[in-house]
């Protein structure tokens, strides 16, 4: 199923992450999935994606400068269950955020069922920028994020 993430940067601080979920749960708002990640090691991957793509999107003193200052903040991908009051919310309390497209599904858990998905979309030419996942128990279904570059082509496979 096609949702929407938030992706927002938080001061890599203590107590930053219980402000982010307090003010959501205190509206009610369910955390459905959540990756946190450095936010230094996203700037680094821009830069060797610059350095792939041969295309120049800043100068390499820039990219050093906004890996050292990146190293100050967490980038938070997240799935909340009122997306539309996610959104509101943290516009108001003056959170940076994005939102985009991603594929949510629930996964068997057992040994090969993400290997079937993955190979699926590669043997439709489809590239997943990330995955991220978890199961709270051997007998749960998992629930997996994928960030296709195709969402579309994406969604239409994972609905079959």
């Amino acid at each position: 199923m096609v949702r929407t993430e938030i992706s927002l940067f938080l001061k890599n601080a203590p107590g930053e992450l219980g402000k982010l979920a307090s003010l959501l749960s205190n509206e009610g708002i369910n955390i459905d999935a959540l990756m946190i990640q450095d936010a230094s090691s996203y700037v680094q991957e821009l830069f060797k994606a610059r350095g792939k793509s041969l295309k120049r999107i800043a100068s390499v003193a820039s990219y050093n400068s906004m890996r050292k200052d990146s190293a100050e903040f967490a980038l938070i991908r997240l799935l909340a269950d009122q997306t539309d009051k996610a959104i509101d919310l943290l516009s108001k309390n003056d959170y940076l955020f994005d939102i985009m497209p991603v594929i949510a599904i629930e996964l068997e858990n057992r040994p090969g069922t993400l290997a079937e998905v993955t190979t699926k979309c590669g043997e439709e030419g489809i590239n997943i920028n990330y995955v991220y996942g978890s199961v709270s128990s051997p007998d749960e279904k998992c629930l997996f994020v994928f960030c296709p570059e195709n969402i579309d082509l994406a969604s239409k496979i994972f609905t079959e």
